[in-house]
């Protein structure tokens, strides 16, 4: 048995050759394996469901052959694909999981996140997600022509940019105490995200034990993923992109 963990493929038709990792993954390290949980940033931008492009119909229909093979397959809200809904994880054979989600992990208890909401010292960061994760927010734009949200959307990456290019890099990253406050709200041993594009494997302590946070890795340069087997120490694992 084996679940394996991904995030932050950040997948659009300007980079095929992410997408082309994407599939080979798919056929050579996914099949076989109990579940695959995608943790957010799978596509580089999401205007909603009815888009439907033929990067995201090649994506669904792939991930819809891997779970008629038998792998469950769970998909997790980031930063750029917030909008991602029900009607595309239907298409893709996929569970849409909230963030954070709390799972058993071979006995381990753990909490799986994006990982966005970890950076609080990006205080504009974090009012834009809050107001962006807003129900009524979402229902607003998804009711905007679709032309219009294609606009927003480049109108959006583009003062995203713009704005990180400004702050320093540990603003960006995860706020220790709030990765501290938030496993410990949960009880948890070990947490999984992605987001920062920085990835590792980091002990700590929480609630007098000893813990673990494992960062994944985004898809520019190196395929990136974790694979957890029972009884085994999680290993997180890479290969050039150009070679996967």
């Amino acid at each position: 048995m084996t679940t394996l963990f991904i995030s932050d493929l950040h997948m659009e038709e300007s980079r095929p050759d992410i997408t082309g990792a994407f599939l080979r993954f798919l056929e050579e390290k996914a099949p076989g394996a109990e579940q695959l949980y995608i943790l957010g940033d799978f596509f580089e931008a999401w205007i909603g469901d009815d888009e439907r492009t033929p990067l995201q119909e090649q994506a669904a229909a792939a991930l819809r052959a891997l779970s008629d093979r038998g792998t469950r397959v769970f998909l997790m809200h980031g930063n750029r694909d917030f909008l991602l809904g029900e009607d595309f994880c239907e298409r893709a054979g996929a569970t849409l999981l909230d963030d954070p989600t709390l799972i058993d992990l071979y006995g381990t208890p753990t909490l799986l996140m994006h990982g966005d909401s970890l950076c609080t010292a990006d205080v504009e960061y974090q009012k834009f997600r809050a107001k962006m994760r807003n129900p009524q927010m979402q229902k607003m734009i998804l009711a905007r022509p679709l032309k219009d949200r294609q606009q927003m959307a480049r109108q959006l990456r583009e003062m995203s940019m713009a704005s990180n290019q400004g702050k320093a890099e540990d603003i960006m990253d995860v706020t220790p105490e709030e990765v501290v406050r938030i496993m410990e709200a949960h009880d948890v041993p070990q947490l999984i995200h992605g987001h920062t594009h920085r990835p590792a494997e980091h002990s700590l302590e929480v609630n007098g034990k000893a813990a673990q946070r494992i960062v994944l890795g985004d898809w520019d340069k190196h395929v990136w993923w974790l694979a957890v087997q029972p009884g085994q120490k999680p290993e997180l694992k890479k290969m050039p992109l150009s070679n996967s």
